[in-house]
């Protein structure tokens, strides 16, 4: 059996920007300051920023050369149209709208889709999804296989749906009360986890079978594409474009963050095949966004988005990018360091639960993780636990998840291996000290999405 060799990132760097180097003292009164929260920093103040891989990647040359193509006309932009092409070619929908970013775009189905008491099954909630759905008047409700739940599980298809738990939801509500079903790509809060083709074409079977639609959120998509190619039976000599593909086509629409796989630093669509659900969303967009052809984005960012679809469906470039998350796991691995199994798509998650098993939930072990991990080198990660899913509506009571972690989340083409190897080496001091960690105490809590604006104070 031929052995597998070395990746090498599948571009040269033409331009650098400095990083600021911290003390600790520096660093103890940056973190004081912002609450121990991570997204309060400022950004001056980090060395290595692995807080999100949203709106963070470097665009290629091509991508900036696309930029002074910029048609900043307010209506019919040319850039629309290349963007629509290249959705058409590699997604395969016929219909576009564009957002500002991810969540202009689940506002707009939420919207147009959900009634009062609907429920709205997922592969896993992520937070603005699942806001944007009970806002509507629907109800969540998780519908991923158990093993997502399960962090040191190695199956290689987490975000798979438990196609019984879909069965059941049917059986109990009703077909009339699911307008359709949010898949994930590369499911974002079980650690980056996707789903096989397999078990979408079980699903497909099934929504057909009920006129329930499969509506993808296809931010990570592309990267979901490269692990069917890698681990699933039958795909191994087709291209990641190719999947892709095939992934839309037993899809009925998408909402997309292009902050993502789209490699560009803002922006986002809605897509969709049915003609009348389209031009509710055009009308919605010229309320909400902007006007249909624009969408809150620039002429510029439609053209370097159009750009990075493509690049974002190489072969080369996800084993590259995917390479490296899988890099910094297998060396946190090496150093006996617990973390979410099998290694994800864009980021590596660390198991709060298991490094700070004395810390209960309500003390919020993944934002002090994620703090002490900014304390000891300025590496600035996310909490992805107990902060992050809020509260139970009915009952005021935090909602203590199952998987209680701190995402390392990684950049597209900005990190070198070096970067990694500091990474790991911060974390492995953190987690010799851990039995010295304490919890925090949340002293301001917003209404919505508390993760992003919560401040706290160390017990």
């Amino acid at each position: 059996m031929e052995s597998k060799r070395s990746w090498a990132e599948p571009y040269k760097i033409k331009m650098v920007e400095l990083l600021k180097m911290t003390t600790r003292q520096e660093r103890e009164q940056a973190i004081e300051e912002a609450g121990f929260n991570t997204f309060l920093l400022k950004s001056d103040d980090v060395y290595i920023d692995l807080l999100t891989d949203s709106g963070t990647s470097a665009m290629s040359d091509r991508q900036w050369a696309a930029i002074m193509m910029g048609d900043e006309a307010y209506a019919g932009s040319k850039n629309f149209y290349a963007l629509e092409d290249a959705v058409q070619k590699f997604y395969g929908y016929k219909n576009l709208v564009p957002t500002h970013q991810g969540r202009g775009a689940e506002h707009m189905l939420s919207q147009l889709l959900i009634k009062e008491g609907d429920y709205i099954p997922g592969n896993m909630y992520f937070t603005t999804t699942r806001l944007h759905q009970e806002r509507a008047g629907g109800i969540f409700v998780d519908v991923i296989v158990d093993q997502a739940h399960r962090p040191q599980d190695d199956f290689p298809f987490k975000g798979n749906v438990d196609i019984s738990k879909m069965e059941k939801l049917i059986s109990d509500v009703g077909a009339d009360k699911i307008p359709y079903i949010s898949l994930e790509g590369n499911v974002n809060m079980a650690g980056g986890q996707p789903f096989s083709m397999a078990n979408l074409k079980e699903l497909y079977t099934l929504c057909r079978q009920h006129d329930i639609l499969i509506m993808l959120d296809a931010t990570r998509t592309a990267e979901n594409a490269y692990f069917i190619q890698q681990r699933e039976d039958g795909y191994s000599d087709m291209s990641v474009a190719e999947i892709l593909l095939e992934i839309c086509s037993m899809t009925d629409g998408c909402t997309m963050s292009a902050k993502k796989d789209g490699l560009v630093n803002i922006g986002g669509f809605f897509a969709c095949n049915d003609t009348e659900l389209y031009q509710k969303a055009q009308n919605f967009c010229v309320v909400f966004e902007g006007l249909h052809t624009y969408g809150g984005m620039a002429g510029r960012d439609m053209q370097a988005l159009a750009v990075g679809i493509e690049e974002s469906v190489q072969d080369n470039h996800q084993q590259a990018r995917i390479g490296q998350v899988e890099y910094l796991g297998m060396q946190l691995i090496k150093a006996d360091i617990p973390i979410v199994r099998p290694i994800g798509s864009h980021a590596i998650f660390l198991d709060a639960k298991q490094i700070l098993p004395h810390i209960d939930q309500d003390d919020f072990p993944a934002q002090t993780l994620a703090a002490e991990l900014y304390l000891e080198s300025g590496i600035r990660a996310m909490e992805r636990g107990n902060v992050s899913a809020g509260r139970d509506p009915l009952t005021g009571n935090n909602r203590r998840p199952e998987l209680e972690l701190v995402r390392l989340t990684i950049p597209r083409r900005v990190y070198t291996q070096a970067h990694m190897d500091v990474v790991v080496e911060s974390v492995a001091e953190v987690y010799k000290r851990r039995q010295d960690i304490k919890g925090l105490t949340m002293v301001f809590e917003p209404e919505y999405l508390r993760f992003f604006q919560a401040l706290f104070t160390r017990k």
